[in-house]
């Protein structure tokens, strides 16, 4: 379907826009937070580190397929977590012989930390939204995340970070 025949062509010309905007203010100020905690984790650090909260302790492989990512750029991703104490490597339980990440006491701490942060930054944006304004806009960028992630998976290339628990 040509989605330039659909619809307003002007809407859809401001959409890719601010879409764009979006993305380079979003790189620029990492939407890291407010205050000491600002720009102090970066964004593949902090999708790593909430991964392994929500989804606990598992092998590189599972971590890059949950995240739809290669293993070598977890691996790469990982090594100064793990050099920094926010990431522990164990061995398996059952399998001594595989690699198991676990997010540390000091990780989980941190990650608190900066998801704080970035809740604060949160309600100082959208402070003058409804509830339901909040609400809204969740569910549309959820929804367009998801629809970016289908369309890169249908074109064969891994898409990063497909759910929500991200």
């Amino acid at each position: 379907m040509d989605m330039t025949t659909v619809g307003d062509t002007g809407l859809l010309d401001t959409l890719q826009h601010e879409v764009a905007v979006f993305a380079r203010r979003a790189e620029q100020t990492r939407l890291g937070g407010v205050g000491q905690v600002r720009n102090s984790m970066d964004r593949a650090a902090y999708l790593l580190l909430n991964r392994l909260d929500k989804e606990g302790p598992m092998g590189v492989k599972a971590l890059a397929a949950s995240m739809g990512i290669d293993s070598s750029t977890v691996t790469r991703q990982v090594a100064p977590l793990v050099d920094t104490g926010l990431v522990k490597r164990t061995s398996h339980p059952e399998d001594g012989r595989a690699v198991v990440l676990q997010l540390s006491p000091r990780g989980a701490a941190r990650l608190e930390e900066v998801r704080s942060s970035r809740r604060q930054l949160m309600a100082e944006l959208t402070h003058d939204w409804a509830p339901e304004e909040r609400e809204q806009f969740c569910t549309l960028l959820t929804r367009f995340n998801h629809a970016l992630s289908a369309r890169m998976t249908v074109q064969g290339v891994p898409a990063a970070e497909q759910s929500p628990a991200s």
